[in-house]
């Protein structure tokens, strides 16, 4: 017998990926889409359109998963609110399953990631684990005693909106924060920390980059690093440094065994989580401190996905 298949799909707020999943994790077929600026009917629209893309080369899928970029309400499946897509109180369960014409589950994307990474990857075997996703803004999700947890409402673990810095920079797109964790640690953060130092040092290779209209964004601060720029590491030494302050009170109030980092800032590999470690070794309470790991994913940028399809192939 054939094992069972589903579509897990992954959105991001730039980006989407889908595949076809077996029960080994196995994917058969790939998907992705970019957005930027869709309307919520375009936003929806993308969404069908890849599941429709990917369900074409394997019609014998049971169910759908998505995680999205949203707070959702995990009993009712409707999207409350979303800094980076225009899906707010969209009931994006029952629509998706409505349009789609199969069973769909649906939570927050870094919720799926968590799952992935607990079942098969990072965190494996962890009771109290943290995922903490760095991309265009900033994923969490907690794993409590073994359970994914999702609050009083299934709205919660939000640690991107933890405040770092009261009178910090305004937290980007519909957050109402200021000094948020999004604004100093994500991948857009890096670029903006980047374009800091360029401007300072017009001479360095960032410098002459902002000089030529280069737009300094996260992605190419990571390559000039990994590429011994000195000025791109000092940009992600400091963004590293900042998301050990943060990791310091998610150790502190936590305790969690591990503490996985994942979205595509990771590509910044120990740039930026050798600076983090080193403030959560010198500013968490010591018996915390001695317990946790800090890892990158083990799926990479498919984590996601994969526990979009892993929910949807415990839901049916």
């Amino acid at each position: 017998m054939p094992p069972r298949r589903v579509i897990g799909i992954d959105a991001g707020g730039t980006k989407l990926l889908g595949g076809v999943v077996d029960e080994q994790l196995v994917v058969h077929h790939r998907v992705h889409r970019l957005w930027r600026g869709a309307d919520r009917s375009e936003t929806l629209d993308i969404f069908i359109e890849a599941v429709d893309e990917v369900r074409a080369a394997a019609p014998d899928i049971e169910a759908i998963g998505f995680g999205i970029p949203s707070l959702v309400e995990w009993e009712t499946g409707v999207s409350r609110w979303s800094n980076h897509l225009p899906l707010a109180d969209v009931p994006f369960r029952d629509l998706m399953s409505e349009r789609l014409g199969l069973p769909v589950v649906v939570d927050n994307d870094a919720n799926m990631a968590l799952l992935a990474e607990h079942r098969s990857g990072a965190a494996r075997d962890a009771r109290h684990a943290v995922l903490v996703a760095l991309g265009t803004g900033i994923g969490s999700g907690l794993l409590l005693d073994g359970r994914i947890y999702r609050g009083a409402t299934g709205v919660g673990a939000e640690l991107g909106h933890i405040v770092l810095d009261l009178h910090g920079p305004d937290c980007p797109s519909n957050c109402p924060g200021r000094g948020c964790l999004e604004a100093l640690v994500s991948g857009n953060a890096i670029g903006r920390e980047g374009a800091r130092l360029a401007r300072e040092r017009p001479e360095t290779v960032l410098g002459r980059r902002l000089a030529a209209g280069r737009e300094i964004s996260g992605g190419l601060v990571t390559e000039l690093g990994h590429d011994g720029d000195q000025t791109a590491r000092v940009a992600l030494a400091e963004v590293g440094r900042r998301l050990g302050a943060a990791l310091t009170g998610i150790v502190n109030a936590l305790n969690p065994e591990v503490i996985v980092i994942g979205g595509g800032a990771v590509a910044a590999g120990e740039l930026l989580l050798g600076p983090a470690r080193s403030v959560v070794a010198e500013r968490a309470l010591p018996p915390a401190r001695e317990v946790v790991r800090i890892v990158p994913t083990h799926f990479g940028d498919e984590s996601g996905m994969l526990g979009a399809a892993l929910l949807a192939l415990e839901a049916t």
